[in-house]
């Protein structure tokens, strides 16, 4: 998990205002296939979103908790989407220049 400013904040919550949800969290619930789930989605997108249809109620600490589990940073939840960022590592930025376009 990386510290960011309110700044950066802004800046992804803005590139990721068009994106939709990669991950569902649903009946099944937080599992370790969501998790790893997660963390392949950040691999190739850095910026994403997951979306509560269950557990809404628990959503703070269960993003919480896939921030830890994944490495990521937490950038807002607005409504029943949480956004996650982790940066893909330069070494392997090569692999899916769609993920390069947007950067902070």
């Amino acid at each position: 998990m990386i510290e960011l400013t309110s700044k950066q904040r802004k800046l992804f919550e803005k590139q990721a205002h068009n994106l939709e949800p990669i991950v569902l969290i649903g009946q099944g619930g937080i599992t370790d296939n969501v998790f790893y789930q997660i963390s392949n989605a950040l691999k190739t997108h850095e910026l994403i979103k997951v979306k509560f249809n269950e557990y809404k109620d628990d959503k703070h600490e269960i993003s919480k908790l896939i921030e830890e589990k994944t490495d990521s940073t937490l950038i807002r939840i607005i409504g029943n989407i949480a956004i996650f960022y982790r940066e893909i590592p330069k070494n392997d930025k090569g692999t899916d220049s769609k993920s390069n376009s947007k950067r902070h």
